[in-house]
């Protein structure tokens, strides 16, 4: 068996030669931290290559995403489905091996990492998924969620705002099952950070509640198999091991400076680093007994097998555990009963016509829906009685470590970074909330699960310039825009308690990719639909009230507009004009429709439309064409009671009218 430097080295190797092949990218990292992952990954991380899957497996999170070859050497090297040509096309087009470690392009990823921060957040929640499954389906004798989260992450992460966010939250829930290793090598992009970066780190994180394991040598394999026993050991709060490295570790020339943080060696230095290391094979070449030290093929089987023998007396002790843990975790799918009831609850709102603000309708269909899924794990960023997201059955975690509520504080990055860990676990359907204005805070996270393709619910309320006295400050114009042309992000404002029963449906029924719904603060009317319009909801837009023959004018809305373009409409036609009205729930779900329901909603011989939204206006030229009008804003808001703001800023019938007279000539 090779000696663990020897192992170790085989991660530098690859690391500085795909870097170098490629012209790009980061040996820094992957070189300093070797060591570390080696220990990690051959002594504790509990993963079966074969099953990239498996529900028990422990998560692995490399945060200082910018040193992607140090995973995708782990990956080949334990032996993932990542070949030796993968490797040898690092950031090239269409490779499993991209320039930062994405999601859903590379076996064993557990999430896509680069912007800095992000993966620390993402683990956070990781951890918390866990610690929550574990306290919903373990019983005495019975512990079949049982595995630990590790995360590597460096300066930069810590530098970023967010792991303030999401690692203060983690000490608080006491997430024993989260280990972080933070490699401290004291040189970033510009150089020694000395000269911008003084936290004392290790204080930092006991004032945060963790257990903090200080000045570890990131280079001694026994010193880093001790932490992490030491760290395992520690269960009722998450852990921090500070690893001091050299980063570009073997580079004789280069290590420790920023010269190889993000640029390739050369081939000069890579040369003379072989020799360092002694190691004397070619570039991308393995030997067959340092692959044997590294393979976990068969360890990782056969802890899948006593796994799945642990979950086989499982199901015989606890049955309908077993199978409600099969559904969440293991299938994931939703409870056979749902959409029927689902239907009848937003039948129910119809029928009802009762007048609420849509964030008041939102916490109708979270109560309703909530309790057909004991997998709905909600949250707020400090405004929980403001975006009304808590529902009767709701428990803080807390107080329940098995309860169904996250109080994420006044975190919003933290929060949307943390529901994009609890996604990618698995297990839960999660939403979290915040005013719509403050998504901006949190733009980078909510651009990740886009990016992911993952089921994140971001709930965002007090929508517009309605939102009133607290002025421009809290009151979102270009946010909804910016959501909407988010490749992925399905965005539904809705115009009343039906129509925001349908958006939280879809929210819940979609799988592949993220959901921001927004929603008033003021009170809204109940709309009159029949059976037929109320059906066609779900198709992000559909015609509410219609003219006979070939209208002459479209009036498109959305949100609290929507009433307004009715009463509009009526005051046309009481004049003569021949108009339609379409509401548009979701401009990204009628988007994806097909042409000839399209064509039948906003039939393209029908030229004069007018838009009528409160935020940004430039985003409705694609549905109104150059020739259309748009009833929206085009400055920020200004403090004053909702009523008054939305007739300052044009949002009348009379004004809507006068638009479309202006239009038709």
């Amino acid at each position: 068996m090779p000696e663990r430097k020897e192992l170790a080295n085989a991660i530098r190797v690859l690391s500085m030669d795909a870097v170098q092949k490629a012209k790009s990218g980061h040996p820094g990292a992957p070189m300093g931290m070797a060591d570390i992952a080696e220990v990690l990954w051959n002594d504790f991380l509990k993963h079966n290559p074969q099953n990239p899957e498996w529900a028990d497996r422990d998560r692995f999170v490399l945060s200082n995403g910018h040193g992607s070859m140090l995973i995708y050497s782990l990956l080949h090297l334990s032996g993932y489905d990542l070949p030796m040509s993968e490797l040898q096309q690092f950031r090239q087009l269409h490779s499993k091996t991209p320039g930062h470690p994405e999601y859903g392009y590379t076996p064993g990823v557990e999430t896509t990492t680069g912007p800095l921060g992000a993966g620390i957040s993402n683990a956070v929640g990781m951890a918390i998924a866990e610690k929550t499954l574990a306290a919903q389906f373990n019983r005495d004798g019975h512990e079949v969620v049982d595995h630990f989260t590790y995360c590597f992450l460096g300066d930069g992460c810590l530098m970023e705002g967010i792991s303030h966010e999401a690692c203060s939250l983690a000490g608080t829930l006491k997430l024993g099952k989260l280990v972080a290793f933070y490699d401290d090598n004291g040189i970033s992009i510009d150089g020694h950070v000395e000269g911008w970066f003084t936290d004392d780190t290790p204080k930092r994180f006991e004032a945060y509640g963790w257990h903090v394991i200080p000045k570890v040598d990131g280079h001694d394999a026994a010193a880093v198999k001790k932490a992490i026993e030491d760290a395992k050991a520690v269960t009722d709060k998450p852990t921090i091991i500070c690893t001091q490295t050299t980063i570009g570790m073997g580079s004789p020339n280069k290590a420790g400076t920023h010269n190889c943080h993000g640029a390739p060696l050369g081939e000069d230095e890579i040369a003379a680093a072989r020799e360092f290391l002694g190691w004397k094979h070619e570039p991308f070449v393995i030997p067959e007994d340092v692959y044997a030290g590294w393979d976990a093929k068969e360890k990782g089987s056969a802890a899948e097998s006593d796994w799945n023998a642990k979950f086989d007396a499982y199901k015989a002790a606890h049955p309908e555990l077993a199978a409600e843990f099969e559904r969440r975790v293991i299938k994931g799918e939703l409870p056979a009963e749902f959409e029927e009831k689902a239907n009848a609850f937003i039948k129910e709102c119809q029928d009802k016509a009762e007048s609420v603000a849509s964030r008041k309708a939102s916490q109708n269909a979270i109560e309703a829906y909530a309790a057909l899924l004991p997998e709905l794990l909600g949250g707020s960023a400090d405004l929980a009685g403001s975006n009304l997201t808590l529902w009767s059955g709701s428990k803080g975690l807390q107080e329940d470590p098995a309860g169904n509520y996250i109080f994420y504080g006044v975190r919003e990055f933290g929060m949307s970074g943390i529901m994009n860990g609890i996604a990618l676990h698995g297990g839960f359907i999660n939403y979290g909330a915040t005013f719509l204005m403050f998504q901006q805070y949190a733009a980078n996270a909510v651009r990740m699960a886009a990016l992911m393709g993952i089921q994140s619910i971001f709930v965002y309320t007090h929508d517009s310039i309605g939102q009133g006295e607290d002025g421009p400050t809290h009151q979102p114009i270009e946010n909804i825009a910016h959501l909407r042309m988010t490749p992925k992000m399905d965005v539904w404002r809705t115009a009343d308690a039906a129509e925001t029963a349908v958006a939280w449906k879809k929210a819940i029924e979609r799988r592949d990719g993220p959901t921001s719904l927004v929603f008033s603060r003021q009170g809204l009317p109940a709309l009159a639909r029949n059976d037929e319009q109320l059906a066609l909801i779900e198709k992000g837009a559909y015609v509410l009230v219609d003219c006979d023959g070939t209208p002459e004018l479209i009036l498109i809305a959305t949100g609290s507009e929507v009433a307004l373009a009715v009463k509009s409409a009526e005051a046309l036609a009481a004049e003569g004009t021949k108009v339609r009205v379409v509401s548009m729930p979701s401009t990204t779900t009628f988007d994806a429709q097909d042409e000839a329901y399209k064509q039948s909603v906003l039939p393209s011989d029908v030229s004069a439309r007018v838009a009528i939204e409160a935020a940004a206006a430039d985003y409705w030229a694609k549905y109104v064409g150059f020739d259309g009008r748009v009833v929206g804003m085009t400055t920020f808001g200004e403090s004053a009671p909702g009523g008054a703001l939305m007739e300052h800023f044009g949002f009348t019938v009379e004004n809507v009218v006068a638009t479309a007279k202006e239009l038709l000539g």
